[in-house]
């Protein structure tokens, strides 16, 4: 039986490797399925360092090779920050609009800043 002041964190909450911000940003990129690459137009959903979710209306298959950049812009941006990274494609899920899909991509490496 449990200890009443127990701290830890519950066995039904699932824990992340990284910290998610709720951040929506376009995205654009490629994918690379079946020998075939393609580009899509997406935006964030979600981000971390070490992988994002996306809304887009194309069709990512789970384990395509993605490789992206996201544009930081408006608000408190005062010009736009530029992120790439690259990927797996881990999940692939209707949006809520029931018109787009939901896509996670874990990244092999942190997503970083684009370099001029």
């Amino acid at each position: 039986m449990g200890d009443c002041n127990d701290v830890t964190t519950p066995p039904h909450l699932e824990r992340r490797k990284y910290r998610r911000f709720n951040l929506r940003y376009p995205v654009h990129g490629t994918f690379s399925s079946e020998n075939k690459v393609s580009e899509f137009d997406a935006v964030s959903t979600n981000v971390s360092i070490g992988g994002l979710l996306m809304e887009t209306a194309s069709e990512i298959s789970p384990h395509s090779l993605v490789n992206f950049t996201m544009t930081l812009q408006g608000g408190m941006v005062v010009r736009p920050i530029c992120l790439e990274g690259q990927g797996e494609a881990v999940r692939l899920g209707p949006a809520e609009t029931g018109t787009c899909f939901l896509v996670a991509v874990t990244c092999k490496r942190p997503i970083a800043q684009q370099k001029n």
